[in-house]
């Protein structure tokens, strides 16, 4: 059975609102004055992709409208074409929910857009301040705009592990932040570009077509996986660690004791892990290992959360130049052991939503 935290204003789901002063109970002010949007939460089970996709069909083509607008129709199903055979070649697990996206979706671009990621993240596990718990601190860059204001919340039941809370967007069938309460909190975010000749756009290039060649699912469906299946904290850190991926990636992960606290670098079939509290960005630490690092100031993003507080701070005060940048789309606090998360999107260096705070204990 499960119980939410009766503290504070409750919204859709039974979720926690935090910042509601004006009585909508869908919107708050902010330091403008101006009204923002809450960050809409639904109960689901493991089918949340293509729930999501029913309930915010508006909001997932507006994500499409901006995240399209470079390509032609034309070369989106050529995209479509390659990215779904290569999903036939592996037998990957989710190729039929992604079919059922795509016919649901009914335009161009849904199977290329849901195992293709160009973001930058900043990361950090760390202790909860009075050292009882694991805490993750995730913040999220993205070049396409929207992705903050149209972000969504989803917890998820039925899993055969337990359930889950992901914040993510309508149709996509990966996961990139979860809290899976009384287990662990999790993020992914975007590996170094490997340097082969060092020339950018050739590395670019060169990558993309390695990617096509790996018969292994992506670091995204990789932790949709460990959310469905891990127990605890130890099983999740192991799949992390020794599941083949189709793409390197950063994970950061939070148990729910203050020592259970990791961040795991992966190659496709390798991985270096750095164990206590640590941060992560788009650079890698592990010796020997070179890349081109990702996003807005990779090592500046590092070295500023290295010195954030993992407090559950509702303004998401800690949250400055250069970790905030105009990329900014997604910043987030979670504690599994005490089953809370804090959320808020961002647009333009400010914020575009509300202050979520979702608050999901089991009961015993």
């Amino acid at each position: 059975m499960f119980n939410q935290l009766k503290s504070g204003a409750i919204g859709v789901g039974g979720h926690k609102l935090a910042g509601h002063k004006d009585g909508r109970g869908d919107v708050s002010p902010d330091r403008d004055g101006k009204l923002l949007p809450a960050i809409p939460v639904i109960e689901t089970g493991r089918d949340f992709p293509l729930v999501t996709l029913t309930r915010f069909r508006a909001r997932a083509n507006n994500l499409f409208d901006l995240a399209t607008r470079r390509y032609p129709a034309r070369a989106l199903s050529m995209l479509d074409k390659v990215t779904r055979a290569w999903l036939v070649r592996n037998r990957d697990p989710h190729l039929h929910e992604i079919d059922e996206i795509a016919r649901a979706l009914g335009r161009p671009g849904a199977y290329f857009f849901s195992i293709n990621y160009e973001w930058g993240c900043t990361c950090r596990v760390a202790p909860s301040q009075d050292g009882s718990s694991a805490r993750l601190i995730r913040v999220l860059d993205w070049l396409t705009p929207g992705l903050g204001r149209n972000l969504v919340g989803a917890r998820v039941t039925g899993a055969p592990a337990g359930p889950f809370a992901v914040l993510t967007w309508p149709g996509y069938s990966g996961v990139l932040q979860v809290m899976a309460p009384q287990r662990f909190s999790a993020a992914l975010n975007q590996a170094p570009m490997r340097k082969s000749s060092g020339l950018y756009y050739f590395d670019w290039a060169s990558g993309r077509r390695r990617v096509w060649g790996m018969p292994h699912g992506t670091p995204a469906h990789l932790l949709r996986d460990v959310s469905e299946h891990a127990e605890t904290f130890a099983r999740a850190k192991h799949m992390l660690c020794h599941t083949p991926v189709s793409t390197p990636g950063i994970f950061s992960l939070a148990g729910l004791q203050p020592n259970e606290l990791a961040v795991i670098e992966r190659t496709e079939t390798d991985f270096r892990i750095r164990e206590g509290a640590q941060v992560a960005a788009n650079h890698w630490e592990a010796a020997g290992w070179y890349g081109h690092a990702r996003g807005i100031d990779s090592p500046g993003r590092a070295r500023m959360m290295a010195g954030v507080t993992p407090e559950f701070d509702a303004g998401f005060g800690w949250l400055a130049p250069p970790v905030l940048n105009a990329r900014t789309r997604v910043a987030m606090v979670a504690d599994a052991k005490s089953g809370r998360m804090l959320a808020r999107g961002y647009e333009h260096c400010r914020p575009a939503t509300e202050t979520l705070d979702l608050s999901w204990r089991i009961s015993n």
